[in-house]
């Protein structure tokens, strides 16, 4: 493990996500620990996307953002808000100049899928039907997000081309959870990885999927045909048990066609670029924004 992430392990508190609303508090006071990010030349404005039911967003809008990407937040499917993914929401969108659209989906347990997929899906809907209005080009929209909403924004991908919606530029997948199953190398052994285990992810997808069968919309890893999606960058942590379903996941996308870049951060845990000061995450989050810069803005 990089040793500048090492020594930041005793100070994570406790989320095993059996206490969701416990979880939450305790994740809002992490993320409200994160150093002030610069906002300068940047507007900043929370909406609200008119759905069933509406969506709350907040709008990151760099001078001169020429394109959107709708950007879901970590948390298992069970924690994270607005506010917690502000500190990161607005870097990627300094670092790429790209406009960032933060969704506040619902979450789980008290609304199981496909509540998020549904919010995530609305508000890619309304950006592209907005487009003029927010001042992006329509042919410039993506989706992505962190851990959950990494899979959040696969699986939207994988909605809008079945169901002909909007068309998505680009998808940003940062160590996404894609698959429920579990099989993986990673998943059967990464049982005391910081901050994320293989029990937490079992009990996160408990949460999500409540009493359904998973569906490729919940999973996108049990997708069968990957064809036809859009480009893709996805980044995985070393020591997180999301590690080789991210791997996997690139691969069967390359193989039905789909252009893929992958980073695989050596000496890193699932979440570890929120870790500032150490070098390694200064460049994670860099290329999170780079990525997103040459994706929509070149």
């Amino acid at each position: 493990m990089d040793p500048e992430l090492e020594a930041f392990i005793p100070l994570f508190p406790r989320a095993d996500l059996t206490d969701p609303v416990n979880d939450r508090k305790n994740f809002a006071k992490l993320a409200a620990s994160a150093p002030a990010s610069d906002t300068t030349g940047m507007e900043i404005e929370d909406r609200t996307v008119p759905a069933d039911p509406d969506v709350p967003v907040r709008i990151y809008r760099p001078h001169q953002a020429q394109g959107a990407i709708v950007w879901l937040h970590g948390g298992g499917f069970v924690m994270g808000d607005l506010d917690t993914e502000h500190p990161w929401a607005t870097r990627i969108a300094e670092s790429s100049g790209v406009m960032v659209i933060s969704v506040g989906y619902r979450l789980a347990p008290e609304h199981p899928f496909p509540a998020a997929l549904d919010d995530a899906y609305a508000v890619l809907t309304w950006t592209a039907e907005h487009a003029a209005e927010l001042g992006i080009a329509p042919e410039r929209i993506a989706v992505g997000g962190h851990s959950a909403g990494g899979g959040l924004a696969a699986a939207v991908a994988l909605r809008a081309r079945d169901q002909q919606g909007p068309p998505i530029r680009f998808q940003l997948l940062n160590q996404p959870g894609l698959d429920d199953r579990q099989e993986t190398w990673s998943q059967q052994n990464f049982t005391d990885t910081p901050w994320f285990t293989r029990d937490k992810a079992t009990t996160a997808w408990r949460h999500y999927l409540g009493s359904q069968p998973a569906t490729p919309y919940a999973a996108p890893a049990r997708a069968a045909d990957l064809s036809g999606l859009p480009p893709a960058y996805i980044a995985s942590a070393e020591l997180c048990p999301n590690r080789d379903e991210n791997i996997a996941y690139a691969l069967r996308l390359l193989q039905a066609g789909v252009p893929v870049e992958l980073h695989q951060w050596p000496g890193t845990f699932h979440g570890s670029q929120a870790i500032l000061s150490a070098a390694v995450s200064q460049r994670q989050i860099a290329e999170l924004g780079a990525v997103l810069h040459r994706a929509l803005a070149d």
